[in-house]
């Protein structure tokens, strides 16, 4: 967790405008939950007790007792989501904040139907560009048991659905509303930022848990010096010979919810710590200004992705020179990959908000032709060739009144629920069993 802080680092402002203090207010609305996928990786669940008595009680809240099982099972489905920060208390706030909801919806009358719940699902995972089933089989290999996500996703899905019906009626928009919302709108002016960088390796189960510990350090930073110099020591990325510095880039390149976490900081602020393939990142602000150029809609990345044998080595390193070499567009690489295994070479093209964390990462670095070789395959056997064959950025189009009202409706629905929810929370009966 960041804090604010005057770095004593001036913040370039080039022409700042309403517009861009709106695209702020928009990229920085709080989420109830907000985790970075990356592929799922196999791990051993983490356990609260140890396989020692799972089913005592943990967690009371109110009248509900949530058992040591569960709070395990929780926290072993964050570790598979990498999600950061201190995983068994995020488990049991989640747990807590999901009882309320449920026991909210459950008095209004509310359930969801099986078609529901496996829409849900199923969107859930599109996140990771694979279907539920294989979603599924991905988790039980991990440990986690189908009815942790069928509860995580539930919860979520029954709490909606009780808030639409409650304050529906509680939110009236007027035709002045959307005036007044189309006024203050207009074509967002893009923005760009100077970013530096530390990747901390985490390709086995101990390198995991040392980075995992020392990234909650690192983004305590609040200089540009430090991070730096921690970045020369600790971090695996090739821009660690540049102390961790990055050219300036579009923040539109980025993937959004690392955009999210980007726009609010200061010059000296860093990042909360990001998992990507075999590794932890985080960024720091070095400086942001606005450009002339419209923030696009969607930014869609075509891109080509060579496998070299050997990640790591002499050879493979130098296998990728060559390349380098020879190439001058993705086109070239057929040539290079001309009579090897077809997955040899991967050409693809999608929005970065689909691509693989890592991926949009090192993408948002390059321009159209350039080539990075920064990453690996998850399994460490392979130097990853990454290239950029073309960015198309897609410019927003004019919404229509009836846009507006949605959005505007589902702002209001959403500052009832959560009022409405800390109301619950306060009222509760919470008691830590655990600790007794």
């Amino acid at each position: 967790m960041t804090h604010a802080i005057s770095s004593g680092f001036p913040m370039a402002t080039h022409g700042k405008s309403d517009r861009f203090k709106r695209l702020r207010r928009a990229l920085t609305t709080p989420l109830v939950m907000a985790v970075v996928l990356s592929p799922l990786p196999v791990v051993t669940p983490v356990s609260v007790a140890h396989a020692q008595n799972l089913f005592a009680p943990a967690l009371q809240v109110n009248d509900r007792v949530i058992t040591t099982y569960e709070l395990s099972q929780r926290i072993a489905y964050l570790t598979l989501l990498r999600a950061p920060g201190d995983r068994a208390e995020l488990a049991r706030e989640q747990l807590l904040t999901e009882t309320l909801q449920r026991e909210a919806a459950a008095r209004a009358g509310m359930a969801l139907s099986d078609a529901e719940l496996t829409e849900g699902m199923e969107e859930f995972v599109k996140r990771f560009n694979m279907p539920l089933e294989k979603f599924e089989q991905a988790i039980a290999q991990g440990g986690v048991a189908m009815e942790t996500f069928r509860d995580f996703v539930s919860a979520g899905l029954v709490w909606r659905k009780f808030a639409r019906e409650r304050f529906r009626r509680d939110v009236r928009i007027t035709e002045e509303d959307i005036d007044r919302r189309l006024a203050q709108s207009g074509p967002d002016a893009g923005v760009r930022v100077l970013l530096s960088e530390i990747i901390l390796p985490a390709d086995t189960p101990q390198t995991q848990e040392t980075s995992g510990a020392r990234a909650l350090q690192l983004a305590e930073i609040d200089t540009l010096p430090a991070f730096a110099a921690a970045a020369r020591r600790y971090s695996a990325a090739p821009s660690k010979g540049r102390s961790g510095r990055l050219d300036w880039m579009d923040l539109s390149n980025l993937p959004p919810a690392l955009a999210a976490q980007i726009l609010p900081l200061a010059p000296g602020e860093v990042t909360a710590p990001l998992p990507v393939q075999n590794g932890i990142a985080l960024f720091q602000m070095r400086a942001i200004e606005e450009i002339d150029a419209p923030a696009p809609k969607d930014v869609l990345i075509d891109y080509a992705a060579y496998l070299i044998p050997g990640a790591g080595t002499p050879e493979a390193l130098a296998s990728a020179a060559d390349i380098r070499t020879r190439v001058d567009s993705c086109n070239d690489l057929y040539k290079v990959a001309q009579g090897q295994p077809e997955e040899q070479l991967v050409r693809d093209t999608k929005l970065v908000s689909e691509l693989p964390t890592d991926y949009a990462i090192e993408l948002a670095k390059l321009d159209e032709g350039e080539s990075s070789v920064a990453l690996t395959t998850p399994s460490g056997q392979n130097q990853i060739f990454l290239m950029l064959c073309s960015r198309t950025r897609e410019l927003p189009e004019e919404l229509s009144r009836d846009d507006i009202r949605t959005q505007l409706q589902n702002q209001r629905l959403g500052a009832l629920a959560t009022g409405y929810l800390e109301e619950l929370r306060a009222e509760a009966y919470i008691e830590d069993l655990a600790q007794k």
